[in-house]
């Protein structure tokens, strides 16, 4: 049990990719706090880990503000005396293009994921920092916070700003100890069960029976207990090396992301004028970086309607 002694927050973990991650940790030895806005799931997520001989322990919250961090924070250090990892995946989605975006789909999503992130972050930060003895961080990103998504402005956006704020506090945090990384999942959940791309590998999942190939390898696209070995890795000592990264995984396949980079670069005396882009940009920055996601073709008999 690599993960002995430890104590681990997973927010958003009542179901879901959240629950895998917090039962992964509790089968490697930490105790868990599990949280979930309905008291019910979070029973149910606790009951789970339990009765496979974890330890866990359960806040009902929704996460994104302040007092949520903090009873959450205290929650582990009332039940087990420490804390020693942070895993940040409550979130929430209200897709719908720009045009039809309400203030509330925006900030509702931003709320839970960028802010929730934040705060639980910043209470356990402090409370790590106090206790000396370094911590783990590990939040999650998704490839739409890395390459956009059509409708998802505000995923999208807090996505991309949780892994901006892992570099951040990789380099904050590193004198303490305490490492901070972005796990970008590529899995089988309940909004990819409605896309019918992903019938094939749902249906699968669904029945009890392994993933065909073509979704495990050539997509990367996996189920939830392929996501949360990476997430215990990270947690780990193991992993104390490892800091400011982006680390995507799904299925049988595991990827770093690379930080955003210059890939074109030219010069010109005097600067660049209205006239001289005009006249020079597409030569002098060459082919522009794709947007979104494109996904091969269906292999014939993995299709579906």
């Amino acid at each position: 049990m690599t993960l002995t002694g430890k104590v681990a927050i997973v927010t958003g973990s009542g179901r879901g990719l959240g629950l895998a991650y917090a039962q992964e940790l509790a089968r490697q030895g930490a105790s868990v706090v599990v949280n979930d806005v309905d008291e019910a799931t979070a029973a149910a997520a606790v009951e789970s880990i339990t009765q496979s001989g974890g330890t866990a322990t359960a806040v009902v919250a929704a996460v994104g503000p302040t007092q949520s961090a903090t009873q959450l924070v205290d929650a582990a250090f009332d039940a087990y005396g420490r804390l020693d990892i942070v895993v940040t995946n409550a979130g929430v989605l209200r897709d719908t293009v720009l045009w039809k975006m309400s203030d509330d789909d925006f900030d509702t999503v931003i709320g839970v994921h960028l802010r929730g992130t934040f705060t639980v972050v910043r209470e356990a930060a402090i409370r790590l920092r106090e206790q000396g003895e370094g911590g783990r961080i590990v939040t999650i990103g998704s490839p739409t916070g890395q390459r956009g998504n059509f409708g998802q402005t505000n995923y999208a956006a807090a996505k991309a700003g949780i892994v901006g704020m892992v570099r951040t506090w990789a380099m904050e945090l590193k004198k303490a100890g305490i490492t901070v990384n972005a796990v970008i999942p590529v899995a089988a959940t309940a909004m990819t069960a409605t896309v019918p791309y992903f019938a094939a590998a749902v249906e699968a999942e669904e029945k009890g029976e392994p993933m065909p190939a073509f979704f495990r390898h050539d997509l990367g696209f996996g189920t939830a207990d392929d996501v949360a070995g990476l997430v215990a890795y990270l947690a780990s000592d193991a992993a104390a090396g490892v800091t400011g990264q982006a680390i995507g995984v799904g299925g049988d396949r595991l990827q770093l992301w690379s930080h955003p980079e210059p890939v074109a670069t030219a010069y010109r005396e005097g600067g660049w004028t209205y006239d001289a882009l005009v006249e020079s940009f597409e030569t002098q920055v060459g082919e522009l970086q794709s947007v979104g996601e494109t996904f091969p073709p269906l292999p014939e008999d993995l299709q579906r309607g």
